[in-house]
């Protein structure tokens, strides 16, 4: 077997959603444990249910690609997923949207310039009411849209 700490893509498969991004699938970093299980290394921008962290098992094709086939574990991180809106006092700005949500500590990564989509980590044993509230007052404010793509027990106790 190669290497067990190895940095590999795990691929996800998932239903297109209306009116989203067209794609079927997205690749995850990860770093390998062991022969079918790996830590996830970034947020999902498009896959649900599986944040940084999360140990995912997977199976290699025949192409050698990893397929995720389940969540193995979760260390109670949390993605969630802000796209600022062009018409609001962030404007297209993916860094505006860092800055306001600095405070609670979150990893992040944005999409592209073009479409500037910021997928967070939020860790476990954030402040996920302040966060919440701030996300939900941006998004009334017109600040942005927001998802949880994986939430937890806390998340959604908060």
């Amino acid at each position: 077997m190669a290497n067990p700490a190895e940095k590999i893509k795990v691929w996800f498969r998932f239903v297109p959603r209306e009116g989203w991004f067209p794609q079927d699938t997205e690749g995850l970093w990860a770093t390998r444990l062991d022969a079918d299980t790996a830590e996830v290394r970034n947020a999902p921008f498009l896959q649900n249910g599986v944040a940084e962290g999360d140990v995912v098992r997977y199976r290699t094709d025949a192409d050698g690609l990893h397929w995720a086939v389940g969540r193995v574990s979760s260390v109670g991180n949390g993605t969630i997923r802000v796209v600022p809106l062009p018409s609001g006092p962030l404007g297209r700005s993916a860094q505006a949207v860092h800055q306001r949500l600095s405070a609670f500590g979150l990893g992040g990564e944005v999409f592209s310039e073009d479409f500037p989509m910021v997928a967070f980590t939020a860790p476990a044993g954030a402040d996920f009411a302040g966060l919440k509230a701030l996300l939900t007052r941006g998004r009334e404010e017109g600040w942005w849209h927001y998802e949880v793509g994986c939430g937890t027990e806390e998340w959604w106790a908060a």
